[in-house]
């Protein structure tokens, strides 16, 4: 069984979409550690919503925190401190989809940053882009944080509209693996989620 902690290359990109999209298609378990804001549609209750399968189960967030920041200020306001030690992989039987928050140079606390914490949970990591202007930057400056840390990249997935010359620049100036692009979908429901999975390349 594999965990795969699925992070970004900035907020926004399409973390969530793309962990449903992976849960689905695997089967897998799915985690999302810290969850900063929006607790009432939060990313564990989008996922539920958008899976179709009877295996996967949902672990609970270590930390729930009530305000839509960095996880730092967030926990901060909330009068708690995101300790790593804390923070222990669910016991699980099957493969885990693993959500980090934003990308990451994204702060937990005073010290330690979202690469900390993948860096203390020893899993692979798949990447995922979007094409925007700026992106291959983001892009490369994530494979290469990453490669600095020692932490095993699974791969890459790009989703979003399509730009053919970004992501053959960076596939081949990082020799990152290619898992797949995802087009934007325009009805999101558990059925176009399920389709989605077929074009990626991931057992």
């Amino acid at each position: 069984m594999a965990n795969y902690f699925i992070t970004g290359i900035g907020t926004g990109i399409g973390k969530t979409l793309v962990c449903a999209i992976l849960t689905e298609k695997l089967k897998a378990d799915y985690w999302k550690p810290i969850q900063s804001g929006d607790l009432d549609q939060s990313d564990s209750l989008t996922i539920k919503k958008l899976i179709s399968n009877n295996k996967t189960i949902i672990h609970p967030e270590k930390y729930r925190l009530s305000n839509p920041f960095s996880p730092h200020l967030s926990a901060k306001l909330d009068g708690v401190k995101i300790d790593l030690d804390e923070i222990v992989i669910p016991d699980t039987d099957n493969n885990l989809i693993i959500e980090g928050a934003g990308g990451l140079m994204v702060p937990l606390n005073e010290e330690e940053l979202i690469i900390d914490l993948i860096k203390k949970l020893n899993v692979e990591v798949i990447l995922v882009s979007q094409n925007y202007l700026g992106s291959i930057n983001h892009t490369l400056l994530s494979i290469n944080l990453l490669n600095q840390y020692g932490i095993h990249i699974k791969g890459i997935i790009f989703n979003g509209d399509e730009n053919a010359e970004s992501q053959r620049f960076i596939l081949q100036y990082s020799n990152i693996n290619y898992l797949g692009f995802i087009p934007v979908i325009e009805q999101i429901n558990p059925s176009n989620i399920k389709k989605a999975g077929n074009s990626l390349i991931l057992r």
